[in-house]
């Protein structure tokens, strides 16, 4: 199996990040699906990563692009709309990779193109700042994904593997995808709430022992929901990140609270939201993420 031609829906940091590098190495064999103004002010603007833009080729909803992968980009409010806009690029044999924060984005996505080989995915190490003159990144982080059982890695993995890392992208591919997209979900239900309501970039949060103690309770939920769901996550990973907070930059900022200081729309029904409806389901005590989810609708409701 080889991938030649791929397409991205959602240029904001992540993907835009990403796109320069495969537009880079694949030229007009990759496509940014974009549509409507959104097409428009690619075509127009293009993608500024680091202060250098690029046009990516647009590939606009109902175009004929016959694509072997289709990565996905989008918030997860955005699925449900992108699953649409990539429809007439999905073929029989495509491949699609989320990119997505949080534990149900690949599901959604089976869900939609049952046909389809699905992978886990999720993107680590990443410091990227969406700002108005573009997206600004120190480090270039690593995409993890895979099927959920990756001991020997199918022909789709290897091939999603060699194209990605020919256009000089990191990859892992981890022995069991869904460990880790839960792993990568704990640290999110942490950092990316706690900062949102406390407006701590990542060295305050590190440096002040009440947040990082609110981080840790809300990250402990989680384990408890993984671990009710026979997956296994312990104190130790949660420890193990918070140690990491002397690597990040200081002044770096989560996703979640860029969406708070821009007055956009935030993740949380994702984050504490799908935490608190584990809870219910598995009768695992989410009181840390209730509070955390009612605060951040809260500043949501203000803007």
């Amino acid at each position: 199996m080889k991938i030649e031609k791929a397409a991205m829906i959602g240029m904001g940091a992540i993907g835009a990040i990403y796109g320069q590098k495969l537009n880079q190495t694949y030229g007009e064999d990759f496509a940014a699906v974009a549509g409507g103004s959104r097409a428009r002010r690619l075509r127009e603007n293009g993608v500024v990563v680091n202060g250098e833009s690029f046009a990516p080729r647009v590939a606009e909803p109902g175009e004929e692009f016959a694509a072997d992968l289709v990565l996905v980009s989008v918030k997860n409010y955005q699925l449900d709309r992108a699953v649409e806009d990539i429809r007439g690029f999905v073929g029989r044999g495509t491949v699609i990779l989320p990119l997505l924060n949080g534990v149900t984005a690949r599901d959604r996505l089976a869900a939609a193109f049952p046909g389809n080989t699905v992978l886990y995915g999720l993107v680590i190490y990443i410091d990227a700042v969406r700002t108005d003159a573009g997206v600004v990144h120190t480090k270039d982080g690593v995409i993890q994904f895979g099927e959920a059982d990756n001991t020997s890695p199918s022909p789709a993995v290897e091939a999603v593997r060699r194209y990605l890392d020919g256009a000089g992208i990191q990859t892992e591919v981890c022995p069991d995808m869904i460990r880790a997209v839960w792993k990568k979900w704990m640290m999110n239900v942490g950092v990316n709430q706690v900062s949102a309501v406390t407006r701590f970039p990542y060295g305050k949060i590190g440096a002040v022992p009440p947040a990082l103690a609110l981080l840790h309770e809300a990250m402990m939920e989680v384990v408890a929901l993984a671990n009710a769901s026979g997956i296994d996550l312990t104190e130790r990973e949660a420890r193990e990140f918070e140690d990491l907070f002397g690597s990040f930059s200081p002044a770096g900022k989560t996703s979640m609270l860029q969406d708070v200081e821009a007055k956009r729309r935030t993740e949380v029904d994702y984050f504490g939201g799908t935490a608190e409806r584990l809870g219910e389901k598995l009768h695992v005590p989410t009181p840390v993420n209730h509070v955390l989810t009612l605060l951040i609708k809260s500043i949501e409701a203000a803007y």
